[in-house]
């Protein structure tokens, strides 16, 4: 994206004449003859045309002179961001010994034009077989008092029942499995033999259950990537797409690896358990393991040259730009044959003529030494040390990589590109996310005054907001709150960047992932005042659903009653958004309520609109898109809240009975008649 050329000044030939003419009479009253015959007027006209030049030059400033003028004021525009995937790797069979996915396998992205996509594991997987040592059953929300169940399952002829509560279950109820080592990422496949189908009442297709395990801090949701038991209730197999995060936890004495299924509420309509299933034994086997990668490839050793041993010497990476560093990513200078590792610095201030430091421009991949620096005083100055004539100097690792391109969709990293035994493919059941391309100039020049302002240190709100914007380019908006109590942390509301259409957005789109946070955590820990603590999370997103009923104009036929339904609905999931929402169409105001006026003056300027008879605004539950409360004409939000429209629910499975399928309506109901 290019610099739009700069306006500096914007005066034409004419305009320099007539501005010439005008200014005779103050200072020269005695020219009275202003006729284009006048060798005085055509003077005037020469030095009007040669301004013009110089006018037209100084308007096409190149764009690297900004990046030049920023770079001074110590902004520069933000190197690319790589993307990271979670990726699947699946065994070809079922392995009674572990099996490791070594760090850096690359797996490269499938149907993506230009340039090979390549993802790289960031650490080793291991598929180990689980062992599966303890079970105990009750309530989730009094694990006090769980009963084992432990040998109802390990001994032939017995079975062990599920839910306890008499005289059926009750939601709340649970089994609780507890393994011997951590399953984080496994792709877990849990064989069940049942008894003669006991957990009657439900609809097998869609059974009210829900996988959990503890992360160490709370119990988290588990995705069930296939059951073939109808809810634990014939032979068959669950296989869970355990999360990256899983800790022991002590349960009625016995020290595991948690792993629980809990009987949760039904949906209005739907029948529950009449009885708790009965199963005879369970057998764990890992089908797969889920590791985190990165869109980057590793290089190094790269040799950058000999030192010449004078200062400011710079030397250029081969495959620019490169991602931030990690450890064991630094430069090493050899002399000798004595090898010294370099430290990496943002600049030299505060570097002596001792210090072995180095600078790195993420964007272009220059490796920079130490420059000499001449003072007020006279005196010269080294700010970091020069390597000795014919030292060599070598890049030890860096990553290449970054770019929005890199986001692709779920489904899509499925070539392996590294021999792993015993893996027979690779996927991504996740999109992947974070990658960034280089910012533009134009960006950066909107944001240096804030960054100058702030002299990167958060002291106001505005300034814990900005800071969050730089901390990454995956941060989209944020609100900085004062301390809930006295004496509690500053809250800093943030808002991820979205890249699905805001129709298809659903509420976990918005979840902050764990390395989100932490580059954010690390980014405000050295600006913060010192005994200010801050606390780092979403908005509450309050779920909003619009009834709109839509006259259109006499003559309309069924195709101009569908698209101006089709266009009614994108308005509003363009309205009512986090990102995209409210008039200004970046994103929905902080404490902005909704008001069902503007929207009816909105929906009336689609092409096709004769009037509008009703707007009506519902709250409504993000998850399931059904709405509660009465219909109102104004929805408040408070200060810690955004609107966002609720997903369209999910259609009943094609076996349920017609009778029986929940109706699928989008969260925004429009109806347009002639």
């Amino acid at each position: 994206m290019s610099l739009q050329a700069p306006n500096l000044d914007d005066r034409r030939f004419q305009d320099i004449v007539d501005e010439t003419k005008l200014l005779i009479p103050k200072y020269c009253p005695e020219w009275t003859n202003h006729n284009l015959s006048d060798p005085g007027v055509a003077l005037i006209e020469l030095f009007a045309w040669m301004s013009e030049m110089m006018l037209y030059r100084l308007n096409q400033v190149p764009e690297r002179f900004y990046v030049k003028f920023l770079e001074l004021m110590g902004v520069g525009p933000y190197p690319p961001a790589a993307a990271r995937a979670e990726l699947t790797f699946w065994l070809s069979t079922v392995l009674d010994h572990p099996v490791t996915v070594p760090a850096r396998s690359q797996v490269g992205a499938n149907g993506v034009s230009g340039p090979a996509v390549i993802f790289e594991t960031t650490r080793d997987l291991v598929i180990a077989p689980p062992q599966l040592i303890a079970a105990e059953t009750g309530q989730r929300a009094g694990t006090a008092t769980l009963a084992d169940a432990w040998d109802d399952l390990r001994f032939p002829g017995t079975a062990l029942r599920c839910f306890t509560t008499e005289p059926k279950p009750a939601p709340g109820d649970a089994l609780y499995l507890g393994f011997a080592e951590s399953l984080a990422g496994t792709v877990l496949a849990l064989r069940v033999t049942a008894t003669s189908p006991a957990g009657i009442g439900i609809y097998p297709s869609r059974p009210p259950l829900a996988w959990e395990l503890w992360s160490g801090e709370a119990w988290v949701s588990v995705p069930v990537y296939s059951d073939t038991t109808g809810g634990l209730n014939r032979d068959g197999e669950v296989v869970l797409l355990l999360p990256l995060a899983h800790q022991p936890l002590s349960l009625a004495g016995t020290r595991a690896y948690w792993l629980r299924v809990v009987m949760t509420q039904t949906a209005p309509g739907e029948p529950s358990y009449q009885a708790s299933p009965e199963i005879r034994s369970i057998g764990a086997a890992a089908r797969g393991g889920t590791v985190v990668a990165e869109h980057s490839v590793q290089y190094g050793p790269e040799a950058l040259g000999h030192s010449n041993g004078l200062s400011g010497q710079s030397f250029v990476l081969a495959h620019p730009p490169v991602l931030a560093r990690r450890p064991g990513e630094q430069v090493q200078v050899t002399y000798n044959n004595v090898a010294q590792t370099w430290q990496e610095v943002e600049d030299f201030a505060d570097s002596g003529p001792e210090d072995r430091h180095y600078k790195l421009d993420s964007s272009t991949g220059t490796v920079e030494l130490g420059p000499r620096v001449r003072y007020p005083d006279g005196s010269w100055r080294q700010h970091g040390q020069v390597p000795p004539p014919n030292a060599e100097i070598v890049m030890l690792r860096y990553r290449h990589g970054g770019g929005a391109r890199a986001n692709v969709g779920p489904g899509m990293l499925t070539s392996l590109r590294s021999t792993i035994a015993f893996i027979d493919h690779v996927s991504n059941l996740s999109p992947a996310a974070g990658g960034a391309d280089p910012e533009p100039p134009s960006e950066a020049k909107k944001r240096a005054p804030f960054s100058i302002r702030t002299s990167q240190r958060a002291v106001t709100p505005h300034d814990y907001e900005h800071l969050a914007l730089e901390a990454s380019t995956e941060v989209a908006r944020a609100r900085c709150l004062g301390p809930a109590t006295d004496g509690g942390p500053v809250r800093l509301l943030i808002v991820p960047k979205v890249r699905r259409s805001p129709q298809s957005q659903v509420i976990d789109d918005y979840a902050l992932t764990d390395g989100l946070v932490e580059r954010i955590s690390a980014y405000l820990e050295p600006r913060r005042l010192l005994g200010i603590s801050v606390a780092i999370s979403t908005p509450y997103y309050q779920g909003v659903t619009v009834a709109a009923h839509i006259h259109a104009v006499p003559t309309a036929n069924d195709d101009v009653l569908a698209r101006v339904r089709a266009d009614a609905l994108e308005l509003l999931y363009d309205w009512v958004n986090p990102l995209t929402g409210g008039p200004s169409g970046e994103g929905w105001a902080w404490d902005s309520d909704l008001n069902a006026g503007p929207i009816a003056q909105l929906l009336e300027d689609i092409d096709g609109v004769d009037r509008i008879d009703e707007v009506l605004l519902f709250e409504c539950d993000l998850r399931t898109g059904r709405r509660y409360g009465a219909a109102r004409e104004v929805v408040r939000l408070d200060e810690r809240s955004l609107f966002l429209s609720a997903p369209q629910p999910a259609p009943a499975p094609a076996e349920e009975a017609p009778a029986l399928r929940r109706t699928a309506l989008p969260s925004h109901s429009v109806v347009v008649v002639k």
